[in-house]
Order: C-alpha cells, then sequence, then structure tokens
C-alpha cells in the first residue's frame, strides 16, 4: 500500500494540473520530500501527509482507499488490508509501528480506523502533531502517551481521546509489544 500512495498523489496533483512546486510549497514539504514521496523513495509521517491530503482538497484516506464503497465495509477477522508503516518526522521508516487499516474500501469517510501494533524497540521517539483528534483503545500490552509535557502510562482497556493538534507520541513500553485500536479524525 506505501507504494500506492505515491502514485495517488501524482495522480491527484496531475489531475488538478499543480506542479510539484506548487503542491509543496502548500503543503509545507520542499520539493525533494514531495519527490521522493511521489516516486516511493520514502514513506512519510502522518503530519506532512495531511498537509498534501489538504493541499490536493482530498481526504487522508484518499490515499490508502483500495475500492469505492457507499455501503458498510466490513473487515473480517485475518482479513484486513497490508500493513502500513508511515515514517517519522525525519523521513525514516517507523518500524515501530504497523497500521493496519479498518476501512479503507470506504469512501467519504471521516474517521480512519487502524488496529496498530507496536512494537517495543526504542526509548528515543519524535513528537508531531497534525490537526484532528485521536481515540486510542488498548487491546494489549502498556503503552505510553507523550502529550506535550505530559506522559500518560495505559494498559490493556484503558483509553485516551485527545486532540493531536498537541505534540504527540505513542510508544509501548514495559519491555513488551502492545496492539491498540485507534480512531484518528482529520477534518478537511
Amino acid at each position: 500500500m506505501e507504494k500506492q500512495i505515491g502514485s495517488r498523489i501524482v495522480r491527484l496533483r496531475e489531475n488538478l494540473n499543480i506542479s510539484q512546486e506548487i503542491l509543496a510549497e502548500r503543503a509545507s514539504v520542499t520539493s525533494i520530500q514531495l519527490q521522493e514521496i511521489e516516486n516511493n523513495k520514502i514513506i512519510p509521517s502522518l503530519a506532512p501527509l495531511i498537509r498534501i491530503a489538504r493541499a490536493l482538497g482530498v481526504r487522508l484516506g484518499t490515499f490508502m482507499e483500495d475500492h469505492e464503497n457507499i455501503g458498510p465495509t466490513i473487515c473480517k477477522n485475518g482479513e484486513c488490508c497490508a500493513a502500513i508503516n508511515f515514517s517519522n518526522n525525519n523521513a525514516t521508516e517507523r518500524t515501530s509501528m504497523q497500521y493496519f487499516p479498518l476501512a479503507a474500501k470506504k469512501t467519504g469517510r471521516h474517521m480512519e480506523p487502524f488496529i496498530i501494533d507496536v512494537k517495543s524497540n526504542s526509548d528515543e521517539y519524535i513528537l508531531s502533531s497534525h490537526e484532528g483528534e485521536e481515540f486510542i483503545y488498548v487491546l494489549q500490552g502498556e503503552i505510553e502517551v507523550v502529550y506535550g509535557n505530559d506522559k500518560y502510562i495505559l494498559k490493556q482497556g484503558d483509553t485516551i481521546y485527545y486532540d493531536s493538534i498537541v505534540q504527540h507520541h505513542v510508544h509501548a513500553t514495559g519491555g513488551s509489544d502492545a496492539k491498540i485500536l485507534a480512531v484518528v479524525y482529520i477534518p478537511i
């Protein structure tokens, strides 16, 4: 799916007759970064991907949709879409989190639900922010949510809901992997 993101950005940009330079400026990314995203050389973090979506006038989910479905979308156990690895803000692949989209076939959605496998492999993290809101339910393991200057430890069954415009980061803690249900709302 990561390979499709760059191709979809190119298709949308070309359909709107927007140059790479203009899109990069509107999305507040460098021309080189946009070129690397479009050529599938890097996988962007959510923040620049959201800015690119806004600059193109589409929802974030437009980059991830596989099919058009105006009715209910069902994701059966074991049949979810392939994992997506977004990068961190340094444009390196973030292998500590694998995102499994739960509604990739639903068009016109306003929320992005994911099951996320959170690996316990690093104490280092980079805070990021984007417009919108996030809801997280811990399915297994233990996570730490850094939100601004605060830190919250959440265990299985715990939830958190926050404005994602505040700098934040989610990572596994306690020495083991975690699994979360995350629902991200990003206004267009």
